[in-house]
């Protein structure tokens, strides 16, 4: 007696189930998958933080500005360095809004600000530091500034997304 189609694919499978080589690639396509997923963090582009820190200090001076333009990521907002009383410095992001990513950082280079994907990957080509991570990718937010760095070396900020080597957007620092 003849197995109907539907009981012959049952058994087809369980066959290829067996055999060691299907289950090896499908345990690598399975590991794969899962790298992927970390490398990449693909929920990230659907979530949001927002950060909203107050300005450090009313009787702070500006010392640069700047406004942000769009690379990798459409990218928008502006940037302030300010001298705080006490002498200590801060960049300051303001209406930031850009996207989401891994291992997003927020960078002071010597790099120029170059429009289009020119300006995409240059920012750790040379002198470069990282302020840390982006605390969010909307809002407003402060970032240390270390009591020795030269400002007139570090021209230019980055939402610098270090996991792909890309900048999310950038602004070039026009003294006040």
């Amino acid at each position: 007696m003849a197995r109907d189609d539907g009981r012959r694919t049952v058994v087809q499978v369980r066959q290829w189930w067996r055999r060691p080589f299907f289950a090896g690639a499908l345990g690598v396509a399975v590991l794969a998958a899962g790298v992927a997923a970390y490398w990449f963090q693909p929920w990230k582009l659907w979530q949001n933080e927002t950060v909203r820190e107050a300005a450090p200090t009313a009787s702070a001076r500006t010392l640069a500005t700047g406004t942000l333009i769009s690379h990798e990521h459409t990218t928008s907002g502006t940037v302030r360095v300010l001298r705080l009383p006490d002498g200590s410095r801060t960049l300051r992001l303001e209406g930031l809004d850009t996207s989401n990513g891994p291992d997003v950082k927020v960078l002071l280079s010597d790099a120029p600000v170059k429009p289009g994907r020119a300006g995409w990957h240059v920012f750790d080509d040379g002198a470069h530091v990282s302020l840390g991570s982006l605390k969010g990718n909307k809002g407003d937010q402060n970032y240390a500034l270390p009591r020795d760095l030269d400002l007139d070396r570090y021209t230019s900020v980055s939402i610098w997304c270090d996991r792909f080597d890309v900048s999310f957007g950038a602004s070039a620092l026009m003294k006040a």
